[in-house]
């Protein structure tokens, strides 16, 4: 994909990656809805934005991506004020295993719900123009992490969700590839929730062996992490990848062995 002229809307764009997903994709010629929970801290995103690219190349739009209600709103805000839609980052998270509710609905819900409405806009079946969804999930999607359970579900589940939807999109001539990255430990603002006891309950238990692990694998930058998108946007037979990143690995790819038969549309 061509990037150039083309509307993004980002997930969890204040900060760490998705504010990095956001720059990368203004470098490349895209307008970028930046769309997260924090005001002050997306208000200053975007300012520092507009700095480099200009006010009209962004728009930030306050939204809880755990309502259905305002992440709905943001689509509609961002289609209306750009006129159309082409790249869709599902990438807002959070990891509180004392309130795994919340974690389930913002790591799971939101990315199948911002995925559904994503297709809404772009799908060729629906009049749209077709696209890409990157899902933003972990490498505790494809390995299990002992001191987040939930977060590993909820990773399990985004990964299962991407791969499932994307064959549903090609079988269905949807006109949208979907895909998945799955990094290990990114220097971004989550890592610290490890350390908190209100957030992580009987886990916090973990905290000191999560950081010899964290010093084990390394810690990525989240500058490798866009490499890993513009790869996803830039290679139009990526559909239904689960992409990894790690610090001894770099971007490869999770190679499933396929031994269901796919049904067929008649």
């Amino acid at each position: 994909m061509d990037l150039n002229g083309k509307v993004a809307l980002v997930t969890g764009a204040a900060q760490g990656i998705g504010r990095c997903f956001a720059e990368a994709l203004l470098k490349h010629g895209a307008k970028v809805a930046l769309v997260d929970l924090n005001g002050s801290t997306g208000e200053a995103c975007k300012e520092a934005l507009d700095g480099e690219f200009g006010a009209a190349c962004s728009l930030f739009i306050t939204c809880d991506v755990g309502s259905e209600e305002q992440l709905k709103r943001a689509f509609k805000k961002t289609t209306d004020h750009f006129g159309r839609l082409d790249v869709v980052c599902n990438n807002a998270g959070v990891n509180n295993e004392n309130d795994w509710e919340k974690t389930i609905n913002v790591n799971l819900t939101s990315v199948i719900r911002g995925t559904y409405i994503a297709l809404e806009y772009m799908s060729k079946e629906t009049g749209g123009k077709g696209g890409v969804i990157v899902n933003v999930a972990s490498l505790a999607g494809i390995f299990p992490a002992p001191h987040g359970p939930v977060y590993t579900a909820t990773k399990h589940g985004v990964v299962g969700f991407t791969r499932a939807i994307a064959a549903t999109s090609m079988l269905s001539g949807y006109g949208v590839r979907i895909n998945t990255i799955c990094p290990a430990f990114v220097d971004t603002p989550l890592l610290n929730s490890v350390n908190c006891e209100e957030m992580m309950g009987k886990y916090y238990k973990f905290k000191d062996s999560v950081k010899m692990m964290m010093q084990h694998y390394g810690i990525l930058e989240p500058s490798l992490i866009v490499q890993g998108l513009l790869k996803i946007l830039q290679e139009e037979e990526l559909n239904g990848a689960v992409m990894k990143i790690t610090k001894s690995k770099g971007i490869h790819f999770e190679i499933y062995e396929t031994t269901l038969i796919q049904p067929e549309l008649k």
